[in-house]
């Protein structure tokens, strides 16, 4: 059976150089709240989540689980990569690992990994 996942949806994200007038919405609020009006995959939670580090490639977002390795992706856009993120999610919870194959990501997933992450405890090594 394969564990929950989480998609981390940074809320203060906002574009490199952009600052925002005041009482704007930032643009990951805004893929948050189109996250929200999508049905997400079985077994995947949206939350939001305050500052990931990644404004100079912000939107960003941070897909997770237990005993998964975690990625990190940014250069959403708000209003065009809900479905991409809610895609990307499906394929992260149906590897085992999180470890999802390259070629099979969706495309802004391969051009835009921030980062990844491994679990908190690894499996032990073959001797």
């Amino acid at each position: 059976m394969l564990t929950p996942v989480e998609v981390l949806v940074c809320t203060t994200c906002r574009q490199e150089g952009a600052v925002p007038a005041e009482g704007e919405t930032r643009p990951g609020a805004i893929l948050l709240d189109r996250l929200a009006g999508r049905d997400a995959p079985e077994g995947v939670t949206v939350r939001a989540v305050e500052c990931l580090s990644n404004c100079s490639r912000g939107c960003t977002v941070a897909l997770r689980g237990e005993g998964r390795w975690t990625y990190v992706y940014g250069n959403l856009d708000p209003e065009a990569h809900a479905d991409v993120v809610l895609e990307g999610a499906a394929l992260y919870r149906a590897a085992a690992d999180g470890l999802v194959p390259w070629r099979t990501r969706p495309e802004h997933f391969r051009k835009n990994c921030i980062a990844r992450i491994p679990p908190l405890t690894l499996p032990e090594a073959a001797e």
